[in-house]
């Protein structure tokens, strides 16, 4: 009988391969339409950021045809707003964004072809697959943003917050570098605050409440975030400082 899933987020026996559990629900909402379809066949390709061999390091030079001040990573962009409005205010530094959900990568994508945008590079699929390429303390920012809460208890170990994903972020992070996270979801809210401060490596940069409760300077409210508010939820970002 295999192990239980945990909060590592795998279910397999010792010695077996590791397997990642999905931390997003679906891939794929309303049909696309032809120009839709024509951003996903013939301008993803040129922005895409393919899953790197076993080993693989990127070389972001490379990947961006210049050399960047720092690099951000966002997963899971959601619509793409707020990746977009992060480069084009930050045109020094190369962002890559992942996103399994086909609509939202074509929103990214409508996005950056109407801000010109040439320091973006996307990912469709899960963003943990990119994480082993990227060197140690190589990221200076790390966007999680209103990630699917998996509100029921039993799928709580689909949940991206957790101790391995902490660990790596850990370990991509600049010293000083950011990991921040927001959720909608009071459940998800509770157990970031449990699990994130508690990690060695991270310092909660909250001071007062306005801290957590109020947007910083350089963030936008995502189309997930003016949803939840809408319904009577309360969107809340939390900022965390790699030690």
């Amino acid at each position: 009988m295999s192990a239980p899933a945990d909060e590592t987020g795998n279910g397999e026996a010792p010695g077996e391969p590791r397997r990642l559990l999905h931390s997003y629900g679906r891939r794929r909402g309303r049909k696309l339409k032809p120009n839709q379809k024509t951003l996903i066949e013939g301008t993803l390709p040129g922005l895409s950021v393919a899953r790197p061999a076993p080993g693989g390091r990127f070389d972001v030079p490379t990947l961006f045809g210049f050399a960047p001040r720092a690099v951000w990573l966002e997963v899971g962009f959601g619509g793409g707003e707020h990746l977009a409005h992060q480069a084009a205010n930050n045109p020094d530094v190369a962002l890559i964004g992942a996103e399994p959900f086909v609509n939202g990568m074509v929103s990214a994508l409508q996005h950056i072809g109407r801000l010109g945008l040439a320091n973006v590079r996307l990912y469709q699929g899960d963003a943990r697959d990119l994480l082993p390429a990227f060197g140690d303390a190589s990221i200076e920012k790390l966007f999680v943003l209103h990630p699917d809460p998996w509100p029921k208890l039993r799928h709580h170990k689909r949940r991206i917050v957790q101790k391995p994903f902490l660990d790596e972020a850990a370990r991509l992070l600049v010293p000083g570098g950011e990991l921040r996270l927001a959720t909608d979801d009071e459940s998800y809210l509770l157990w970031m605050l449990e699990r994130v401060p508690a990690h060695p490596a991270f310092e909660w940069t909250a001071r007062t409440a306005d801290d957590w409760r109020l947007y910083p300077p350089d963030a936008i409210e995502t189309r997930y975030a003016a949803k939840a508010r809408a319904e009577g939820r309360k969107p809340t970002m939390l900022r965390f400082r790699r030690r």
